[in-house]
């Protein structure tokens, strides 16, 4: 069952939002913010989008070169949290039990038992998605679209705290299977990952070599995970007003209909965001504001998520590629250009 229509996690959840005041739970996750920057240096934008997918209840899709300390944020936001992660290396041959399980056979008795697989974990890193056969993709997504696996004929519950993130690698693209757009549409966000800047590749390079004291923030105890559920309830209950609503709501539609907001965007689109983005985009702006104080979502905070919200949602046509509009670029001419209500 879905945690989030499990009447004893709701009450759960409700009675720690209650033992917590909302600025308690915004402070814990600065801190631990601060605890992440300080594992994974020069990756400040792609820590706090992992923070958003963890309050807004999604998975995130990464692409980027290897050794940008991918795998480490998995393990260090997992220290940081009172729970456990689980990196699953995603090959061509990989099948679909080698994720969720299968029944094992017992001879003594004839009887079969559930052996669970690694997704049955609270932070899952699927490394290079794209190599592995649709039909493991599918199960993945599956799980994270349902929180829960069927094997036999029998459905196993996933973790109530379950996050994924799936890794592309940008630059090996031979024996890749690429994620559909359908598929795609699953992810919360989609997360490019660029290299760290001169100072911190810098200072990256004198703490490996221990030149350097650049001291990881002390985080203490791990933040029980009832204190991530009531962050969580507090963050989406963030206000927004009609206003910014609307705003939010034009911006998804422009997607669709590019061509009201100048001529030469007309036919540069085959499908635009889905409902499921219009969504994801509400939830990712509401926890945005939250992350920064505010009790109330302003059009700053929808610009500043759009693009990790949408970009894997919105389907270019083959001539605005050819053209060299690519979907980053397109959505930095919507923001220019749909007005704030």
């Amino acid at each position: 069952m879905n945690s989030s229509h499990d009447p004893a996690f709701a009450r759960d959840a409700a009675r720690a939002a209650a033992s917590h005041d909302a600025e308690g739970l915004r402070r814990a996750f600065l801190r631990l913010a601060d605890y992440m920057n300080s594992c994974i240096l020069g990756q400040r934008a792609f820590v706090e989008l992992l923070l958003v997918a963890v309050l807004a209840d999604g998975h995130l899709l990464v692409e980027g070169a290897p050794g940008l300390a991918k795998t480490k944020a998995i393990k260090a936001l997992a220290k940081a949290i009172d729970c456990d992660d689980q990196r699953i290396q995603f090959t061509p041959d990989l099948l679909p039990s080698d994720l969720t399980g299968t029944d094992i056979y017992r001879p003594e008795d004839g009887s079969f038992n559930f052996q669970p697989g690694p997704v049955f974990h609270n932070f899952i890193l699927a490394d290079e998605i794209n190599r592995a056969p649709a039909k493991v993709q599918a199960a993945l997504l599956e799980a994270m679209a349902e929180r829960q696996v069927t094997v036999g004929g029998v459905t196993y519950a996933l973790p109530k705290l379950f996050l994924v993130m799936a890794t592309q690698n940008p630059i090996e693209q031979e024996g890749t299977y690429p994620l559909p757009e359908a598929q795609l549409d699953r992810f919360l966000l989609q997360v490019k990952l660029g290299y760290p800047d001169l100072a911190a590749e810098r200072a990256i390079l004198r703490l490996v070599r221990g030149e350097q004291t650049g001291e990881v923030v002390s985080f203490g105890e791990p933040l029980p995970q009832a204190t991530i559920f009531a962050a969580r309830q507090q963050a989406l209950a963030t206000y927004m007003s009609e206003a910014v609503e609307e705003y939010l709501l034009q911006f998804v539609f422009a997607t669709r209909n590019p061509e009201l907001y100048g001529d030469e965007l007309a036919g540069t689109v085959a499908f635009g965001a889905s409902p499921r983005g219009t969504i994801a985009l509400d939830r990712c702006a509401r926890v945005h504001a939250w992350l920064r104080g505010r009790d109330y979502v302003t059009p700053e905070d929808v610009q500043a998520i759009a693009k990790a919200t949408l970009r894997h949602r919105v389907l270019l046509t083959f001539e605005a590629q050819a053209d060299g509009l690519d979907t980053d670029r397109f959505l930095d001419l919507l923001l220019a250009r749909v007005p704030v209500s």
